[in-house]
């Protein structure tokens, strides 16, 4: 029963870790475009 409770909280923050690097890198990816953008204008 241990076993699959501390699976459960794995996989919960894993979503959750996946979560948060995918707006990190949408962000910084946008980021970089709209620094490229400023040095090109």
């Amino acid at each position: 029963m241990q076993a699959v409770q501390k699976q459960s909280k794995l996989v919960k923050w894993l979503k959750k870790l996946g979560f948060w690097g995918f707006i990190f890198f949408l962000a910084k990816g946008i980021a970089w475009l709209l620094i490229g953008y400023l040095v090109v204008k």
